[in-house]
């Protein structure tokens, strides 16, 4: 994806997606990490979290899946992009074709920028189902940044069962799905109250 899409194939999963961020903090040597996860990247930091929980200070779920053990994205997502997910599964397709930003209702005048830098996700990624998900529990900060705009029951309930764990913060940012791109003053703020 993104500067990797020359990457692709049909082996990258949702394995190959953590261990590259796990390996980053690792090689980097970095200490303190504030590890954030957008949208499906709740996956990545979740299974990134079982190798370097110990580097990471604060991790944050933004408008993100927050999956137990057992879970896929395709078995979490909602039900549109659900259907649409197992039809490219089925087809035997190896990715799935980038959302349009209008879909995550990302502002007009950033939605062709954005269209622009997004890349098929594979699929070996949407299926693979969550093999362990405690380390994150363990990390003393926690998140969950819900973004308001974007309409999500999924990231509805998420945001309601975060309010009651103790040891989270949660927060409602009034944008689209990509609040990076909508707020990101904003979110730049929350990310330095968090770390």
């Amino acid at each position: 994806m993104a500067d990797r899409s020359h990457l692709l194939t049909g082996d990258v999963n949702l394995t190959t997606h953590a261990n590259d961020v796990a390996n980053l903090v690792k090689w980097e040597d970095l200490k303190d990490v504030v590890l954030v996860g957008h949208s499906s990247a709740g996956f990545v930091i979740t299974q990134a979290a079982e190798q370097i929980g110990p580097q990471v200070g604060s991790i944050v779920y933004l408008d993100a899946f927050v999956p137990q053990v057992g879970d896929s994205l395709i078995s979490l997502a909602n039900p549109g992009p659900r259907k649409a997910l197992e039809e490219a599964v089925a087809r035997g397709d190896l990715v799935a074709k980038p959302v349009p930003a209008a879909a995550f209702n990302v502002n007009e005048k950033d939605r062709a920028w954005v269209d622009a830098k997004c890349t098929p996700h594979p699929l070996a990624a949407v299926v693979e189902k969550m093999t362990a998900a405690s380390a994150y529990e363990k990390i003393a900060r926690k998140t969950y940044i819900r973004a308001t705009g974007f309409k999500s029951p999924v990231f509805d309930e998420t945001l309601a069962k975060m309010k009651t764990m103790p040891g989270w913060k949660t927060y409602e940012v009034a944008s689209g799905h990509d609040v990076m791109v909508d707020r990101p003053d904003q979110l730049a703020d929350i990310l330095l109250d968090v770390a």
